[in-house]
């Protein structure tokens, strides 16, 4: 699956689709233009061009572009290029980035991996390529870049929530994608650290109590007042809103939390490790 295709299995994507594809259409139309000749206006073949009419692949930023200037769109078909952007990732993870947009704190426990809003490309790419089946070439680049564009609300100065996570020991000393790609991941938790709305914490591993065994986790504390957990295993991704299993899961982030480094102590950790890697 090329990243013309990736996208088109749910409803979501299929509609917006068909909205952008229906546009095109009309404004060839109205331009006069046979789709070969639009084609070869913006530097693509026909085939193509009918398949993106017909909802059959979504279009790249660059298609969109030459389609506005051709046919004297003014801007309204370029504009289009961050709802096609949106449903090119994986509807699990769309799901995921509106409701970390909608968030006002957001939780997490990891005890396997740097969590994904922390992530540099290199590590992330690193991870994700670890996936048994394994990704095709595509589907890879797929998932980095959906994991990168929700980093977003990490890094927009604008609109941020509070953060607070905390991260075993093991992840901080798993060598994931080598020496130089762990080095650069933890100079980046190092630079996180330093941002006011984040608390970044480590369970050491000399701990002997330790209550995020099961697993990692993440709580989001939303703009309406509600909470709501998420987990992830394997290959499901499970949002969790019942209000007594949300209170469990906030009950034990507390406890790992007060098991875990003050803020200063993980940073003072954290550069240790550093040095060691």
């Amino acid at each position: 699956m090329s990243d013309w295709d990736a996208g088109l299995e749910d409803d979501e994507a299929g509609a917006v689709m068909r909205t952008v594809s229906r546009q095109l259409k009309l404004w060839r139309e109205a331009a006069g233009l046979t789709q070969a000749e639009f084609g070869a206006a913006i530097g693509y073949g026909e085939e193509l061009v009918s398949s993106v009419e017909r909802g059959r692949r979504i279009p790249r930023p660059e298609y969109l572009d030459g389609a506005d200037e051709v046919l004297g769109a003014g801007g309204k078909i370029a504009a289009l290029k961050q709802d096609v952007a949106e449903v090119r990732y994986p509807k699990k993870v769309r799901d995921l980035k509106k409701l970390e947009a909608d968030a006002v704190e957001l939780c997490a426990y990891n005890n396997s991996v740097i969590h994904g809003l922390l992530q540099t490309e290199e590590y992330a790419r690193a991870v994700l390529s670890a996936r048994r089946p394994p990704f095709t070439s595509d589907q890879l680049e797929q998932q980095v870049a959906a994991r990168v564009a929700r980093q977003e609300i990490v890094n927009d100065t604008t609109a941020r929530p509070v953060f607070s996570f905390v991260q075993c020991e093991s992840t901080l000393r798993r060598p994931i994608g080598g020496k130089m790609v762990m080095h650069r991941q933890l100079e980046l938790l190092l630079d996180v650290a330093e941002f006011r709305n984040v608390d970044l914490q480590v369970l050491p591993l000399s701990r002997e109590e330790n209550s995020g065994l099961d697993g990692s986790f993440r709580l989001l504390r939303l703009k309406d007042g509600t909470t709501v957990g998420h987990t992830e295993v394997v290959h499901i991704s499970r949002v969790i809103a019942d209000p007594r299993e949300v209170q469990l899961l906030d009950i034990q982030y507390g406890i790992i939390r007060a098991q875990a480094l003050s803020p200063r102590e993980s940073t003072a950790l954290i550069e240790k490790v550093l040095g060691e890697t």
